[in-house]
């Protein structure tokens, strides 16, 4: 048995290992006064971060769970490691020797410890694999595949792509030759045993590696080429080894990680090749699950790369899916686990149904690029893949549309949004706000029943489940939780134009709506040129549900639209002068804000599909409300006896004029 790690070599290690360097292979951190970094601590969940370090005294804390030390016990408690396996590893990385009591610890590979011997054949299988790729005869079908997906040689080495031979032999073989043990080699999930002695996990397979946040290959992911493959499944992973928890593992978070903390932005795609066809596209925060869905794991993983915090902006993940049935069940698992986040998500579906590999194929990075960019609000496409399943242009559709779209609402996690989203949904559905709303106050008491249920069941939370947590079931309110649609807020007056223009409230950048308001008067402030006298007369001020929006967009009006020869400041200067007093300061904020788009090479503005997708939205929602508007009436006025008929067709004819506005509207956006 190998004796204990001099103390002198353990407090080296401590004295050489930055806990900063260490920390932020885990955790993005930001400045929390002289000396200190702060972020989301990486073991309990929580919304604004309580981990802190000071890297002079190399200790770390988090104020919220109570879990605090040196860098030893960091990396012991992230990495799930012994003491003495903490200190091989953080030694390893300093490139520094370690001597050990009773006699000294002999230099062969027990020296390692079982996490870095088990790491180290991983290393040795990978290169072995790719080595086999690149030269093996045998492993032209593996060539000939990646070839056919857009990715060459230069690719195949970037995400260390190799080729299990079909003998199943080979590699256990190449690492019994290198000196690691038959128990390593099964522990490690590498090798089987058999009858007849070890064989290779991966036979006639192509290979990826797949590696933890540092960069250690701790597992492989295995395609099927070969139509006689004993074994069924397209993929084979690793099972579960000692250094694998597929659960908590991204494929592609090593190379992804700078990028996410960055742009605070993450994609999560469905299979490797997805990851590499975003990474060559550019998309360089783009990470997968290994053989299982997306869970709670990597959400608090993801949360405390790319900072997801509720005192600063909000982040955004976009989600890629297939344009299936199976696409769509999994898009509708993630928004189940949307209140775990602090950040905007959204769903990304190409036409076709066609996956980020498939889409590079056909029509190039640029696709892909515009994939992401066009990504929709999460919550949009949850209530859109819902209502899609009935016939809205029946009356039993609309209200079964209703009736399932209204659980969706009542789960926003910030319940000062339900209204605007109750108004939107309507004009979706094509019913009237009041109807919705009494639908989401209904699905919002039965949601409360259920818990009081659970709660008061055998078993549960006896009484905490009741009254006491009715307005907090689920969620935070403001705080990023789901909280509940309160019943006393059935119906929500709407304000007079005295009092918007007195009150004028910050716009809730969260709301997906208000978002995209605000970035087309950003791009209006910023880059008059960009737009036509046209587009300004296509806009109506009541487009705007934020009334701070609103307003600016009056200062706009009363200028008279961006005038040729005008330079961007004077024109900033006008509008900010013709708009209200209250939002001149939202004015400047705007005109300096930057911009989340590519910009034409050629011109310096933003791509015009950009300002089409933003016109377009901003239309969409009034001439969505408006049309649900009309029919509202229409259904009032076909109950009432009394009412006009020639009124009734000229409102028809008007909401055929509206349908007809809103059709080729989408016409053109497509």
């Amino acid at each position: 048995m190998p004796g204990r790690i001099r103390t002198e070599d353990v407090a080296l290690v401590k004295e050489r290992s930055s806990i900063e360097d260490v920390v932020r292979e885990h955790v993005t951190l930001r400045p929390a006064g002289p000396g200190s970094m702060k972020g989301l601590c990486p073991f309990h969940d929580e919304k604004t971060p309580s981990f802190n370090i000071r890297s002079t005294v190399g200790a770390w804390h988090c104020f919220g769970c109570g879990e605090g030390g040196d860098v030893i016990s960091f990396v012991q408690k992230v990495e799930h490691l012994t003491f003495s396996e903490a200190v091989e590893r953080l030694a390893q990385k300093l490139g520094m020797e370690l001597h050990y009591e009773e006699g000294g610890r002999p230099h062969d590979g027990e020296s390692l410890g079982r996490r870095s011997r088990l790491v180290e054949a991983h290393r040795v299988a990978q290169e072995f694999y790719h080595h086999a790729l690149l030269n093996s005869p045998e492993a032209r079908i593996g060539r000939d595949f990646l070839r056919e997906r857009g990715f060459d040689s230069e690719a195949a080495k970037r995400f260390g792509i190799g080729f299990a031979p079909r003998s199943g032999e080979e590699m256990s073989r190449h690492l019994r030759g290198k000196g690691f043990t038959d128990e390593e080699l099964t522990l490690g999930g590498l090798s089987g045993r058999g009858s007849r002695g070890l064989y290779d996990r991966f036979r006639g397979r192509l290979v990826w590696p797949i590696r933890d946040i540092t960069g250690d290959t701790v597992g492989f992911g295995a395609r099927r080429l070969y139509e006689d493959d004993r074994i069924a499944a397209k993929y084979l992973n690793t099972s579960e080894t000692p250094i694998y928890t597929k659960g908590r593992v991204l494929y592609g978070l090593d190379a992804a990680k700078k990028s996410i903390a960055g742009d605070r932005k993450a994609v999560i795609v469905e299979g490797y090749t997805d990851v590499m066809a975003c990474h060559l596209a550019g998309i360089e925060g783009a990470v997968a699950t290994c053989g299982t869905s997306f869970g709670v794991d990597h959400i608090k993983m993801l949360r405390r790369i790319m900072r997801d915090e509720a005192d600063l902006a909000p982040a955004k993940v976009v989600f890629t899916f297939d344009g299936d049935a199976a696409g769509q069940k999994a898009a509708m698992r993630a928004f189940g686990e949307d209140q775990r986040w602090a950040s905007q998500s959204f769903v990304a579906v190409a036409d076709g149904g066609m996956d980020p590999c498939e889409l590079r194929i056909a029509k190039g990075d640029d696709a892909v690029r515009h994939l992401i960019d066009d990504a929709v609000p999460m919550f949009e496409f949850a209530v859109r893949t819902t209502i899609d399943r009935f016939d809205l242009s029946t009356a039993e559709g609309r209200v079964q549309g209703m009736r399932a779209a209204a659980p969706i609402v009542n789960s926003i996690r910030d319940s000062s949004m339900r209204p605007e989203y109750i108004r939107t949904v309507s004009g979706w559905i094509g019913v009237e706000v009041e109807q919705v709303q009494a639908e989401v106050a209904r699905a919002q008491r039965m949601a409360a029943r259920d818990a009081k249920a659970e709660a008061d069941a055998p078993g549960g939370q006896g009484g905490q489940g009741g009254s006491g947590r009715q307005g907090d079931s689920g969620g935070q309110g403001s705080q990023g939780g789901r909280g509940q649609y309160r019943p006393d807020a059935d119906v929500v007056p709407e304000p007079s134009l005295e009092e918007v223009r007195s009150s004028l409230p910050a716009p809730d950048l969260r709301d997906p709506v208000v978002f995209a308001e605000r970035q087309l008067l950003q791009t209006l402030l910023q880059y008059p040129e960009s737009f036509a006298e046209s587009d300004i007369d296509a806009i109506s001020p009541e487009a705007f549900t934020a009334p701070a929006h609103r307003a600016v967009f009056d200062g706009v009006r009363g200028v008279g639209g961006p005038q040729r020869g005008t330079s961007t400041q004077a024109w900033g200067d006008a509008v900010a002068e013709a708009a209200p007093l209250s939002v001149r300061s939202l004015v400047s904020e705007l005109s300096v804000a930057p911009l989340p788009t590519r910009f034409d090479k050629a011109t310096g503005l933003p791509e015009r599909r950009y300002i089409d997708s933003l016109l377009v939205r901003v239309q969409e929602v009034m001439l969505t409300r408006k049309i649900g508007d009309a029919m509202s009436a229409m259904r009032r006025m076909a109950a009432d006896a009394h009412s006009d008929p020639a009124a009734a067709r000229a409102l028809s004819g008007e909401l055929q004029d509206l349908q007809r506005e809103l059709a080729q509207l989408r016409d053109r956006a497509s």
